[in-house]
């Protein structure tokens, strides 16, 4: 009954929103490899639609500030858990993000035989619902990370929906496969899963990888893909990329509103240092200008030598932090009503940046730099990133304590 709810509730809107005069018409959407029929037969529906709201049945009150940890499915679903919540209890913590799309494409708990998402769903969390009441009963914010287009299940399954090489669906040196911004069936694909997660009771979505693959703009010319809306003789490529980018961030925030949660995205730190990132396709300000929450990803490690004229970011975090932030304002102080800021900070070691035994560990004080240099900069809310999960102790969480 809650499938065929969603599905007709989407269709509806849908309708309502691009082709309002064939409602008595039947309408079809076609997601993934599943094909489903709604005929509206011969009764209208009502102009405007009654405002459809969403009630999960769980309460969460919005911290003083957030101050998060990042959890995988694999984390929330098994005994680290309860660790991980025995943590933020602790300490000054008070939210978690936690993967329901991760970086792979596959979504963290399994979806009915039935559903279009169903072959992309995996049991690292058998119950995701007891997971979102036991946040509850701790009143530890809860936050779904969706990854958006970065995807290399979907982009196999569906080719048309990727970007092909020689025939092939294209994948970076790592062996990852992205699915196509322009193509707004991926859009609707994503936002439907941030829908599902909503209705277990995340109070915020926040979308990640949401642009194209990195360096696209050395491959624009060469990748065979549709553009979709997109193919506008006005624009040069970096501007379509931007204003697909840009439309796919209202797009999910506008079909989100009726759920009641809040719409972030997060992305790359050096977005905010240039007019926009040409290969990417990320505006700082556009998407800044349609999100309640913006997360860039400021990781000193993430920074080449020489930005901010500094030679080592990794090395040293507060100024790097505070550098970032120093800018970030300067943006964010030119929309009329600008989202919360809340970064993303670095609580691992970067390794792969040094020769062997010449590691810079990170430990308390290079976390603690980083959060002291948001606060210098007013700003109060973060979240700390370890793809292990594996948080630093002994870090004052809440320096203005």
């Amino acid at each position: 009954m809650l499938l065929a709810l969603w599905l007709c509730i989407g269709i509806a809107h849908s309708v309502l929103a691009d082709e309002a005069e064939e409602s008595d018409e039947t309408i079809k959407t076609v997601s993934f490899h599943h094909e489903f029929q709604t005929n509206l037969g011969e009764k209208e529906l009502p102009d405007p639609l009654p405002r459809y709201t969403y009630n999960s049945g769980l309460n969460f009150e919005y911290p003083d500030a957030v101050r998060g940890i990042y959890l995988t499915g694999h984390s929330a679903g098994n005994s680290r858990l309860e660790k991980l919540i025995d943590y933020v209890n602790e300490t000054e913590l008070n939210a978690m993000v936690i993967d329901i799309k991760e970086d792979n494409g596959y979504i963290s708990y399994k979806f009915p035989e039935e559903s279009p998402y169903y072959d992309a769903s995996k049991n690292f969390m058998s119950d995701p619902q007891a997971v979102l009441e036991r946040l509850e009963e701790e009143q530890i914010y809860p936050i779904a990370r969706v990854v958006v287009f970065k995807d290399t299940h979907l982009a196999h399954e569906k080719p048309e929906w990727s970007f092909k090489e020689n025939g092939k669906v294209w994948e970076n040196g790592k062996g990852e496969a992205f699915v196509n911004p322009f193509i707004k069936d991926v859009w609707e694909y994503n936002v439907e899963i941030a829908k599902e997660a909503a209705k277990l009771g995340f109070q915020e979505i926040q979308f990640d990888y949401v642009r194209f693959p990195e360096g696209f703009e050395t491959r624009d010319e060469i990748l065979d893909y549709s553009r979709g809306d997109y193919d506008d003789a006005s624009l040069d490529n970096v501007k379509e990329r931007v204003k697909a980018v840009t439309e796919f961030v209202a797009y999910a925030k506008e079909e989100l509103e009726p759920y009641g949660v809040d719409v972030s995205v997060d992305i790359f730190g050096y977005s905010a240092t240039i007019e926009e990132a040409p290969g990417i396709g990320q505006n700082f300000l556009q998407i800044s200008d349609n999100v309640d929450v913006i997360s860039s990803m400021i990781y000193p490690s993430h920074w080449g030598a020489g930005y901010f004229d500094i030679p080592n970011p990794d090395q040293v975090p507060y100024r790097l932090v505070d550098e970032y932030a120093k800018k970030e304002n300067e943006l964010l102080a030119q929309l009329e009503e600008g989202p919360t800021s809340r970064p993303w900070i670095q609580d691992f070691t970067a390794s792969w940046l040094y020769p062997a035994g010449k590691t810079f560990t990170y430990g308390s004080k290079q976390v603690q730099d980083q959060i002291d240099a948001l606060y210098d900069n007013g700003i109060y809310e973060y979240l700390i990133w370890d793809s292990g999960n594996s948080y630093t102790e002994g870090v004052d969480y809440d320096p203005s304590n």
